[in-house]
């Protein structure tokens, strides 16, 4: 116990806040970046599984947490000593080898300490590293990507977690990546900055450079995994546009700091697929974007006829939505979703999310109707009950949801004025001089026709 300790608070299984920072790229970051000899600090809380790797990676390990039974939970998992506490109040001369503060600092402190800045808490963990030590630190954004996808109703509803962790001053990292780079001061030179997605509890991606429409597609999986209910925008076309616009690094939720050290572009490493090539899906919104049907005709054939020489696992995971073309190639792009029914059933799925994501429909129709007239351009027919939801789905988002209404709203609007003004046509010619005396000529010889029928 070094002082300041919360004993009946866990940030491990937190009642009403977010749990401790995990995922499978921090996974990866410390994998990459620890050694068999390094002597480690770990500050904050992490999971009990990022703890493990660390104790079973390095020499010896170190924790300083402020929640008591989180202290004597990890305890049980570390070899090495655990202090509870705050960040200001643990003192000593020991120095570490890697320094890993992957939470950040606002959960490094609790309500008895006074006072106390980013910077301050930043320079307690520097004085902490040996003369050629490490730093992993993780930083927030302030505006992040979240902040377009929900509404921040912690204002007026707050939770434990949200009120001030300390009277004066703010632990929360300055706004902006470039006010954090000065932060840093002289260790900017030596620092890697990773763009963290979705959030620091499920850090499932951190990349260099987030560019590219791979990346997009890997990033946009991960964000909309996070935030599968109702949001302000779709998670998965918002990534596709950031990351298209350049913003990737800038709306990124968090960002890793691996400051005296290097590690890959991408973790996990494997993560996105090396190559070149679009989603197939983004190739088949496109065309119905613009109602290219041409295209549609030419690419619906061509990856039914790739689907059909896969085998039944690789075809099974094989959605527009999990397929990259390459010019005329294909392939896979990672895992997928498990389909079976074949291309229709792929199909149907791609008109399903294409439903969800706003997207415009040059056709009238429910799913089945709308994946039936996919299917016929590659000669195929539905056969039975489709996996997929048949009912009419609505965009996620609500920005979505606002212009798909605005656009079919128009939509009819333009169709009624058709259908006036071809009535008004109809009416002009059957008031017509010519008109009126065909219909005198015609008339008698319609009545002798109808007369010889019935005879």
């Amino acid at each position: 116990m070094v002082g300041a300790e919360m004993l009946n608070w866990s940030d491990l299984r937190p009642a009403d806040g977010r749990p401790a920072t995990g995922g499978s790229a921090t996974a990866a970051l410390l994998d990459a970046v620890l050694r068999p000899t390094d002597k480690v600090l770990v500050a904050g809380p992490h999971s009990l599984e990022l703890l493990d790797l660390i104790a079973n990676k390095v020499s010896t390990v170190d924790v300083l947490v402020r929640s008591a039974p989180d202290a004597e939970q990890i305890a049980r998992v570390v070899s090495g000593r655990v202090f509870c506490g705050a960040l200001d109040r643990f003192t000593g001369t020991d120095l570490y080898d890697v320094v890993v503060a992957l939470d950040g600092l606002p959960r490094l402190v609790g309500p008895d300490t006074p006072a106390m800045t980013w910077t301050e808490g930043l320079a307690l963990l520097k004085a902490r590293m040996s003369p050629r030590g490490r730093l992993l630190l993780a930083a927030e954004n302030a505006f992040g990507i979240e902040r377009l996808l929900q509404p921040d109703v912690t204002a007026t509803v707050p939770r434990n977690a949200d009120w001030p962790g300390v009277v004066d001053g703010t632990l929360q990292a300055p706004v902006g990546l470039a006010a954090i780079r000065t932060a840093l001061g002289a260790l900017a030179s030596t620092t890697t900055v990773y763009s963290v997605y979705p959030d620091l509890v499920a850090a499932d991606l951190a990349l260099l450079t987030p560019t590219g429409p791979l990346t997009a597609v890997a990033i946009g999986r991960s964000v909309a995994a996070r935030h599968s209910g109702s949001t302000l925008m779709d998670p998965y076309r918002l990534i596709q546009d950031a990351i298209a616009a350049g913003l990737g690094r800038e709306l990124a939720p968090v960002w890793y700091f691996v400051i005296g050290d290097k590690a890959p572009e991408s973790l996990p490493a494997q993560a996105i697929p090396a190559g070149e090539g679009v989603l197939l899906e983004e190739q088949l919104l496109a065309a119905l974007k613009v109602d290219d049907q041409a295209a549609l005709r030419r690419a619906v054939p061509a990856y039914a006829t790739w689907l059909h020489s896969l085998d039944p696992e690789s075809a099974a995971i094989a959605s527009p939505d999990n397929v990259i073309v390459d010019g005329t190639k294909y392939r896979l792009f990672g895992s997928g979703v498990v389909v079976s029914g074949g291309a229709v059933e792929h199909l149907a799925r791609f008109v399903r999310r294409a439903q969800e994501a706003g997207s415009r429909q040059p056709w009238a129709g429910d799913t089945q109707a709308l994946t039936a007239r996919l299917a016929s351009m590659a000669g195929l027919t539905i056969e039975g009950e489709l996996t997929v939801a048949l009912d009419n789905l609505r965009p996620q988002g609500q920005a979505e949801q606002l212009a798909t209404i605005a656009r079919l709203s128009q939509e009819l609007a333009d169709a009624n004025e058709q259908a006036t003004w071809f009535e008004s046509q109809l009416d002009g010619i059957r008031r017509s001089r010519p008109y009126r005396i065909g219909h005198a000529v015609l008339n008698p010889a319609r009545v002798v026709v109808k007369r010889l029928r019935r005879l």
